[in-house]
């Protein structure tokens, strides 16, 4: 019987942090062999600007290529397609592994969304999970300060292990890491900024050769004509006080800038929804980040040049964002 880990992710792109992990656990742990597995779409992100599947998939294999036969990269959810459930891999590597231990390995964050996973109280009946943290995080030191979804299914808890009624376990690892995330790094990677110690060497190169994570500009063009497009979208869709500025006369972390309220974290959600599809329609770009979609309080639409902030109506009174840009030219 061997032990088998699954580490899966975006790897958009594969840094640093993730071979950390990956070696980390397989050292500490005795596992035997990893999968890690590129998804094709996260079912609990929407899609940004970026590489493909096909080079994530590319990219994450350079990460692992000089760390030997434990680790493999496999491009299953690639080609399955679609959104990519963790239940449907791991069915497909209990089928190939019918006598193995199989160990999901997944950050301290997806630990507290996972009972928004589809079947996770399956997935917890067929896996153990072993939970690896970020630099400074902390975690939970008994059965109260678990996430919700956990508590009934705990037998034992002790010290980092947890033992469920499912016969499996949960196991949590502090990690030496770099404080680094994809998401910086894409920023990073957009203006030119050195990433040298946060990407391995190989995979550094590929990105320049294939020119991954250029910024949207070009595509978008005139970039007034762009947020005048948002502002009159928003406005169609019923939106609070859309105000759009030029910040170019000003010391201001973008050129344009664009708010607008809904009357509900619903509403915000949705309007941001709609702009991300229209411009995607209209433009062909995706933003190049999108932060606070889950919560719906403040919406961040990164389109580069444009910032498109959207609020539920109450958390923009209390920002009052407007002051920082008001001595830039307000759009009619």
């Amino acid at each position: 019987m061997s032990k088998i880990g699954i580490f899966g992710g975006s790897f958009n792109p594969p840094h640093v942090g993730h071979v950390n992990a990956v070696t980390t656990v397989q050292k500490k742990l005795g596992l035997d062999l990893i999968h890690i597995i590129p998804a094709a779409q996260n079912p609990l992100k929407y899609p940004i600007e970026g590489a493909t599947p096909e080079q994530r998939f590319k990219m994450t294999s350079l990460a692992f290529e000089s760390y030997g036969k434990q680790f493999i990269v496999n491009d299953c959810e690639i080609k399955r397609g679609g959104k990519s459930y963790t239940i449907d891999t791991i069915k497909t590597l209990q089928q190939q592994n019918p006598k193995d231990d199989l160990y999901l390995i997944l950050g301290f964050d997806a630990f507290e969304e996972f009972g928004q996973w589809k079947d996770s109280t399956k997935i917890i009946e067929l896996v153990n999970l072993i939970v690896v943290s970020r630099p400074g995080g902390e975690f939970p030191e008994s059965k109260d300060s678990l996430p919700e979804f956990f508590k009934p299914f705990v037998t034992q808890f002790e010290f980092n292990v947890v033992e469920l009624t499912t016969q499996k376990s949960i196991q949590f690892l502090t990690l030496k890491d770099i404080e680094i995330s994809a998401a910086d790094l894409r920023k990073k990677l957009r203006t030119n900024r050195n990433t040298e110690k946060f990407l391995p060497l190989s995979v550094e190169s590929y990105i320049k050769e294939h020119h991954i994570y250029q910024t949207i500009g070009p595509k978008v063009g005139d970039y007034e004509k762009f947020t005048r497009f948002c502002l009159d979208f928003l406005n169609s869709k019923k939106a609070i006080a859309v105000r759009a500025f030029d910040l170019r006369s000003i010391v201001a972390p973008t050129e344009f800038s664009l708010i607008a309220s809904g009357t509900s974290t619903r509403h915000s959600v949705s309007l941001a929804e709609n702009l991300i599809q229209a411009v995607k329609e209209e433009y062909g770009v995706f933003p190049q980040s999108l932060e606070g979609i889950t919560e719906g309080r403040w919406v961040l639409v990164d389109y580069g040049s444009l910032i498109v902030h959207v609020f539920y109506d109450f958390a923009r009174q209390e920002y009052q964002l407007e002051q920082l840009w008001k001595n830039g030219k307000e759009l009619q």
